[in-house]
C-alpha cells in the first residue's frame, strides 16, 4: 500500500500521524492512572527518558558527520559546565549551523 506524499496524501498521512499521536500519549496517561507511583516507578520514568535520549542521539554519534559530531560534543560540555539544557542545544545547533557554513 502506497500513499501519494503529494496533495490530499500528504494531509491524510498528517492526520494518521496526530491521531496515532494522541491516541499513544493518551492512552500512556490512561494506562498509568492504574500504576501506583511509587520508588521503583520513579526511578524507572527517570532512566527511561535518558535511554530515549540517548537512543536518538547515539546514531548521529556513530554516523554522523563531523558538524553533528561537533554539534554532540559542544552540547555535552556546555551542559556539564552550565547545567542549563536550553543553552546547550541551542549552541550545539549554532556550532554545527557554523561548521556547516564554514
Amino acid at each position: 500500500m502506497s500513499i501519494d506524499a503529494t496533495g490530499s496524501g500528504a494531509w491524510l498521512l498528517v492526520f494518521v500521524m496526530a491521531v496515532v499521536t494522541l491516541a499513544t500519549r493518551w492512552g500512556g496517561v490512561y494506562v498509568m492512572s492504574f500504576v501506583p507511583i511509587g520508588y521503583r516507578v520513579r526511578q524507572f520514568i527517570s532512566a527511561m527518558s535518558g535511554s530515549v535520549l540517548v537512543a536518538l542521539l547515539a546514531p548521529m554519534a556513530l554516523e554522523g558527520d563531523t558538524a553533528a559530531r561537533l554539534a554532540l560534543l559542544t552540547t555535552g560540555v556546555i551542559m556539564l559546565l552550565l547545567k542549563r539544557p536550553l543553552q546547550a542545544i541551542a549552541a550545539g545547533i549554532l556550532v554545527a549551523a557554523l561548521f556547516r557554513q564554514l
